[in-house]
């Protein structure tokens, strides 16, 4: 990506931030990769502040109060997510673009024609997030390095290492899905 096509195309790109919450520190999720996703999510929302362009949070929210999500435990965003977004959507699924209010409507009122999707899981709620902002029509960013997974559990017990995941899923989405990039690349 040139600096001339990032900087024209970031213009009108909103940054989605997926998840970034506490209830990922809870040990039942086990081994994950990217201690530095969080730091750079912060970086990112940083830049995006000081250009104006917009920024959202995505919580994920389960009525459960026994969920890790649940009213109870995990539902504060983690330390590094200051500040208040320009909107805060709720959802309790996979894709940003199914909860409330509606991002898809958001963006769209705001001339938003791109996202760069950014937060937790890489192979969850980033990835589908990423492909569903593709196929509604957006240019879509995801850099890598402000994601992070969990070591999977493949059918017949074979343990995937979050690395592994979190690289199938870029060799998945660019250039089909996304443009998959680094945070300084965004930056």
């Amino acid at each position: 990506m040139s600096d001339r096509v990032a900087s024209e195309a970031l213009l009108r790109c909103a940054l989605v931030v997926v998840d970034l919450q506490k209830a990922f520190d809870d040990p039942v999720f086990g081994h994950r990769n990217n201690p530095a996703c969080e730091p750079n999510v912060a970086r990112l929302v940083a830049a995006w502040r000081r250009n104006g362009r917009p920024v959202v949070f995505v919580r994920h929210h389960e009525k459960d109060r026994g969920s890790v999500f649940g009213p109870a435990r995990g539902r504060a965003f983690k330390a590094e997510l200051v500040g208040d977004p320009d909107l805060l959507v709720t959802k309790s699924v996979h894709s940003a673009f199914y909860g409330r209010p509606s991002l898809h409507r958001w963006l769209r009122a705001r001339g938003a024609d791109a996202v760069a999707v950014c937060g937790i899981t890489t192979d969850h709620c980033c990835d589908t997030t990423a492909r569903m902002a593709s196929d509604l029509g957006y240019r879509v960013y995801f850099p890598l390095d402000a994601t992070c997974t969990f070591d999977r559990t493949a059918p017949g017990g074979l343990t995937v290492p979050a690395e592994s995941v979190a690289q199938r899923v870029a060799a998945s989405l660019d250039g089909e899905f996304a443009t998959v990039v680094t945070t300084e690349q965004l930056l």
